[in-house]
């Protein structure tokens, strides 16, 4: 038996699988890392931290599994998207990597809306906003000229590490769709928008299919995670669209709600759909895109409320199960890192609003629950504003979507079906696509035919919808109170 090694890097943990080429999942791991908060609005990650959780998910696969290294015939590594790292003529990083969840470049995005809007949402499909790499660099050159000064390469998280892994630089071209310098029109990168934060077009990794095999495994790489010296490693792409590509999404209409570190509604179309509150991307099948809504702190919110409070997801959920709709009163707007749709703020910020003495733990966790689903609702409303045309049910992804006390929340929420499968993590998705690359699938259509397997249905119940719809009222009521403060105004 051969395998494909698919390893994801998200916004707190990196997760490795090992697909068979017979379409069976027979081993999986997951390693957590921090993302790091030096400064208010500041979200970094550190590459050795990155590197460490590669090599313990690569250790952790081989004594689970027993294969041998030389069973492995591809690898493939995906991340999050426009999560940024600058580094200098030898390769060497020199800072640690901006994530895109980071809001450091506010005043650098207001000033590339102000000036060039209509210029950048022609060539890239998306409005300047703090996620975007375009406003990071412009924010390094104008607060650390002597870090921009020594830019002569930038990686982005996958490339950085499967650079680690062969010593070859380069991107996908799904990636660079979300740093805001590629001209998505012309299909490279663009001079006029590097020119906008003063990089040189130089310092832009050269470009390639995400399926491309692009080197293999250097002998000191070999060494450091036990993989076999030679391997191929393909380029592989980002995260967002390999859980699409996972959960089985690759025909027209087909819908995702992800409850990861961001929430995301995606929808299958054959177009992409330029406008301010949408991101647009394509998809791994040609000819197909993958336009969708986010709401910046999903799952994070979650993690967040776990960390800073205390308790397990098993223990929380059980006690806001108890609780009806509405936390009888608490609510919560997960806006911890601003917001996108609708809203596309970085100023707003996360709140907790209605607590009286007769409330308890249990009611923040299911307002933090319920805060989220309805900022999936803004991003619904926001899909059908538009008229993007989309099936009545859906795929739900991420680690959010393992709650079944969130899954109900949020097919109740939303108002539709929803499906999981029985794995829908980026990394089944990049050994899938490993697998396309090695002539073992034909197409992403034979991958997901031998590989998806949907697992369970959730049925929304009907006046559960009802009242989530009432209390929505109050939640978008709430922001608009709250979004003249955040900014300053009183």
């Amino acid at each position: 038996m051969k395998y494909l090694l698919g390893i994801d890097f998200g916004g707190g943990a990196s997760k490795a699988t090992l697909l068979g080429v017979d379409g069976r999942i027979y081993a999986s791991n997951t390693v957590e890392y921090p993302t790091l908060h030096p400064e208010m609005g500041f979200c970094e990650q550190s590459p050795e931290d990155w590197m460490n959780a590669l090599y313990e998910n690569v250790s952790a696969l081989m004594q689970k599994s027993g294969i041998a290294p030389s069973d492995i015939l591809t690898v493939a590594i995906d991340s999050a998207t426009h999560t940024v790292l600058p580094a200098d003529e030898n390769g060497t990083p020199l800072c640690n990597a901006i994530h895109w969840t980071d809001s450091r470049s506010t005043k650098e995005a207001a000033f590339l809306r102000e000036n060039h809007l209509d210029e950048i949402l022609e060539r890239t499909y998306h409005k300047p906003d703090t996620i975007w790499t375009l406003p990071m660099l412009l924010w390094m050159k104008n607060n650390q000229p002597e870090i921009f000064a020594k830019i002569k390469r930038i990686y982005f998280e996958k490339d950085y590490i499967r650079y680690m892994l062969t010593g070859v630089w380069c991107t996908d071209y799904i990636e660079a769709e979300g740093s805001m310098l590629y001209d998505l029109n012309e299909g490279k990168w663009s001079k006029e928008l590097c020119d906008m934060c003063g990089l040189d077009i130089s310092a832009l990794p050269p470009l390639v299919d995400p399926c491309d095999v692009i080197g293999n495994i250097t002998k000191d790489a070999a060494e450091k995670t036990g993989l076999c010296e030679g391997t191929p490693v393909i380029c592989g792409t980002t995260d967002t669209v390999m859980e699409v590509f996972a959960s089985g999404a690759v025909s027209k209409g087909d819908m995702t709600v992800k409850l990861a570190t961001a929430g995301r509604i995606c929808v299958i179309t054959d177009k992409a759909y330029p406008h301010t509150h949408l991101i647009n991307y394509s998809h791994i099948a040609k000819g197909l895109w993958y336009p969708g809504t986010a709401t910046k702190a999903c799952a994070q919110s979650y993690r967040w409320y776990r960390d800073t409070f205390g308790g397990d997801y098993k223990e929380l959920d059980e006690g806001a199960a108890a609780l009806p709709i509405g936390s009888e009163g608490v609510m919560f707007h997960p806006h911890l890192n601003g917001e996108l749709t609708p809203y596309a703020d970085p100023m707003l910020c996360g709140s907790f609003i209605g607590i009286r003495t007769n409330h308890t733990r249990a009611h923040f966790t299911r307002a933090v629950l319920e805060g989220v689903c309805f900022s999936l609702l803004d991003c619904m409303n926001t899909l059908s504003e538009i008229g993007i045309p989309h099936k009545e049910s859906a795929v739900i992804i991420g680690g959010g979507a393992k709650s079944p006390l969130w899954r109900q929340m949020t097919a109740d929420m939303l108002g539709i079906t929803l499906y999981t499968t029985e794995s829908s993590d980026s990394s089944l998705g990049s050994a899938m696509l490993a697998g396309i690359a090695a002539g073992v699938f034909a197409s992403p259509e034979d991958a997901v035919e031998k590989c998806v397997v949907k697992a369970n249905k959730t049925e929304p119940i009907a006046e559960n919808t009802v009242k989530y719809r009432e209390v929505f009222k109050k939640y978008k009521a709430v922001h608009d109170a709250l979004a003249p403060i955040y900014h300053g105004e009183f």
